[in-house]
């Protein structure tokens, strides 16, 4: 290691989210030939043994009228360090600071090695400027309160969130033959991540199957009625008739019937739901009096019914969507027929003869209009799911992570009719989830078009390369003012670095995250290599008969 004599850095300057420090030789100012660059740490002491530590944002550079040049270094305050433990904030240093120095890389790595006890420890990543040093996160903060992850297409996100899942499902406390505890489901809208999970439950369209009549009262209306015509007619009569299938089809005693209400998790058949609107729309009604003359002498009156012909538009609806064969998973035979028990298997990973760790709902084949109501339910239930199970268990022993991979394609910034189901879900999720051991990780290229409510409630962030100015500046409004200025690295990140901020890390770091293995199918098509090759015939035929189906 250097001299520390020869460290000639004089603290200039001390605001509440900034530390100036004046260097005369810059080529001095480091220790054990380690570059100083954007981003490195800095240890600011005073005469008490207390160490601010700080990293460094800015380089100026000052020139007197003899030419001489003189270093400025601008360093945004961190935490400090006394006795060996860092703790993040905190004004216990005594002014004026006594000197300052570049942190070495053993202290760096004691700060995050003791940081952390060693049973909570969780690492997928090491510091970007110093590949040797890992960062460890406190796990459990890490998963239950909430992760952001954010990047432009190309930064490395989606092998971000697959790394970060192989760690978690290879983690194990003793050794043990099997799986571990661990319960992910990733909702996939690319068809990316079944190749990095080997082992997963894969759920794409051919698959699955939702039945319709767990679909709360808001998710039924949004699938089979016209919302924006704000007909009562149409909602009284669809109420009446999904009430009545349900009671008729529970199976209860009568008292038992009498608690049974729209949005009870019962089965109601669909196709009673349309006869009884059909009946509506033509119900003719026998007054109980007779013609007195006429041709029509002797026949009784009848009068027609007060919904007679005001329903067309929805029996119309209806017959639509029962009969559309993209709907098969959600309106289909099997839907009526699959028990509510292994509905929830299939998505919690427990299905007989095939558990695993992680789920992977494959949402590409999904038709956009139901797209919503389908996250939607999925997501209720399994928030549901973790309230009764701690209802009735007092503790949360199966936690959930729930992943929503492009999450702007669903739960956006808008108010939009046909996201409103799944933002409700999602958002629920945000706010009570964590009670109930289900959390969320939310990955997206563009943060600034999510849910606010959403977006709030995350305390971890891994913040990968942004380019487009509203994503940066929403995520430096995440951030403390003494931080907001590490998002100016954001531009320049190299694919698979990213900015580590969070109530799971003791302090915020510039990382690089290790690439996932197997690695997601997100990769950019190397377009030049493939045109360069062979000309390549195409069976038009299979494509075809795939996309008719």
């Amino acid at each position: 290691m250097a001299d520390t004599e020869k460290l000639n850095a004089e603290v200039v300057a001390v605001l509440p989210n900034k530390i100036k420090i004046s260097v005369d030789k810059l080529e001095d100012f480091k220790l054990a030939g380690e570059s100083l660059k954007l981003g490195s740490y800095l240890k600011i002491s005073d005469t008490e043994n207390t160490g601010l530590i700080a990293v460094i944002s800015n380089y100026l550079i000052e020139i007197d009228d003899e030419g001489k040049r003189k270093y400025i270094i601008e360093a945004n305050p961190l935490g400090i360090l006394k006795d060996n433990e860092f703790k993040r904030g905190g004004d216990e240093l005594a002014i004026p600071p006594e000197k300052a120095v570049p942190l070495s890389k053993e202290d760096i790595k004691q700060i995050y090695q003791s940081s952390i006890k060693e049973k909570e420890k969780f690492v997928f990543s090491s510091l970007s400027q110093i590949r040797d040093i890992d960062i460890p996160v406190d796990g459990n903060k890490f998963f239950n309160k909430h992760i952001a992850i954010v990047g432009a297409t190309g930064s490395g996100k989606s092998c971000t969130v697959a790394r970060i899942i192989q760690n978690v499902i290879n983690a194990k406390d003793g050794e043990y033959d099997g799986m571990n505890n661990s319960h992910i489901v990733i909702f996939d809208i690319h068809s990316e991540y079944e190749v990095a999970f080997t082992n997963a439950n894969v759920i794409d369209i051919d698959k699955l199957i939702l039945p319709y009549w767990l679909l709360n009262s808001e998710e039924l209306e949004e699938l089979f009625i016209d919302t924006e015509a704000n007909d009562h007619n149409q909602r009284n009569t669809f109420k009446e008739a999904v009430v009545e299938s349900k009671k008729d089809k529970s199976g209860y005693e009568e008292i038992a019937k009498s608690k049974i209400h729209y949005d009870s998790p019962l089965f109601f058949e669909i196709d009673y739901v349309l006869e009884h609107a059909k009946n509506k729309n033509t119900e003719v009604i026998n007054t109980g009096e007779e013609y007195a003359s006429g041709a029509k002498k002797g026949q009784p009156k009848t009068t027609q019914g007060s919904l007679y012909g005001k329903l067309t538009n929805f029996v119309s609806r209806l017959e639509n969507k029962i009969n559309d064969k993209r709907l098969n998973f959600l309106l289909g035979d099997q839907s009526k027929t699959i028990t509510f028990e292994d509905t929830l298997k299939q998505f919690l990973g427990y299905k007989k003869d095939n558990e695993s760790n992680v789920t992977i709902l494959d949402l590409s084949g999904i038709p956009f209009e139901v797209l919503s109501i389908t996250v939607s339910l999925i997501t209720r239930l399994l928030f549901d799911y973790g309230y009764y199970y701690k209802k009735k268990h007092a503790n949360s022993e199966t936690p959930l992570l729930l992943v929503f991979e492009e999450a702007h394609k669903y739960v956006p910034k808008s108010d939009l009719a046909k996201y409103r189901a799944s933002q409700q879900a999602i958002e629920r999720v945000a706010k009570e989830g964590r009670k109930y051991g289900v959390s969320l990780l939310i990955a997206s290229q563009r943060p600034s078009e999510i849910s606010e409510t959403i977006f709030s409630q995350c305390n971890n962030f891994i913040a990968m390369r942004l380019t487009n100015p509203d994503d940066q500046n929403y995520v430096k409004r995440l951030l403390p003012d003494t931080l907001g200025s590490m998002t100016e690295t954001l531009p320049s990140l190299g694919a698979g670095e990213a900015l580590l901020i969070g109530d799971s890390v003791v302090m915020p770091s510039i990382i690089y995250i290790d690439p996932a293995e197997p690695e997601p199918s997100s990769k950019d098509i190397p377009y030049l290599d493939i045109w360069k090759e062979q000309w390549k015939k195409v069976l038009f035929s299979d494509i075809t008969s795939e996309w008719k189906r």
